[in-house]
């Protein structure tokens, strides 16, 4: 069963948290619930999130704070953010929100599509990013289980992997056109090219796993 990924809701107002959760449910993923930024940060201390939406303007620690400490821990650090604001302070506000790390900065009101299109865009990076930690989980079995040479039972897992891999990188190809096709942000753009490098490396890890080739070879990172 494929696992969902986790969107953060972060707005100190619960009705602006009930229309984004209408809108959003349509990507039957799970949605997570914070009405400050420190109950986000709280959030992001033990779950893991594909994107987070940030309300701006909140008593207490802002938008801007709170992104600032999301991308100071090693561990959210990469989390895509999108800005809400209902006030638009013009390009000076707009840019101190790319400034904190956002890759959006959304005025309200908003078109419900667009928001739910853009959010969609980064649940799927997030999902294809799973996939490919698991291939690099199992294929690190694979080594530690196949230390004294290739068995059938090693032999056949290997060719699972491939298998398993071949079909990410084709759904990891047909979003990266999908990106070119929509003019997507340049951030989804980005991560979407540092997937794909990842399964670039991938790929070479587990072709130098084919006997005669000369042995395990270094895994990519997982980050």
């Amino acid at each position: 069963m494929v696992q969902k990924a986790k969107i953060l809701l972060v707005d100190d107002r619960p009705e602006n948290l009930l229309a984004l959760e209408a809108i959003l449910s349509a990507l039957d993923q799970t949605l997570v619930r914070a009405s400050s930024g420190e109950e986000a940060l709280k959030a992001l201390l033990t779950d893991d999130f594909a994107v987070i939406l940030l309300d701006v303007q909140m008593p207490g620690m802002d938008g801007f704070e709170t992104a600032a400490h999301i991308k100071r821990r090693e561990r959210t650090r990469d989390i895509p953010i999108i800005f809400l604001t209902a006030i638009n302070h013009g390009p000076h506000h707009t840019f101190r929100g790319y400034a904190a790390g956002a890759v959006d900065y959304i005025s309200k009101p908003f078109d419900p599509w667009v928001l739910r299109a853009k959010v969609s865009v980064f649940v799927e990076l997030y999902m294809k990013n799973c996939q490919l930690r698991e291939q690099a989980a199992l294929l690190r079995l694979q080594l530690e289980g196949g230390a004294n040479g290739q068995s059938k039972e090693s032999a056949g897992l290997l060719a699972e992997l491939s298998a398993r891999l071949a079909a990410v990188e084709e759904q990891a190809e047909a979003l990266s056109k999908q990106l070119d096709d929509d003019s997507a942000d340049a951030a989804a753009v980005a991560t979407a090219a540092h997937l794909e490098r990842k399964l670039t490396g991938l790929r070479r890890a587990l072709d130098a796993l084919e006997p005669g080739t000369g042995g395990a070879p270094s895994l990519p990172a997982q980050s």
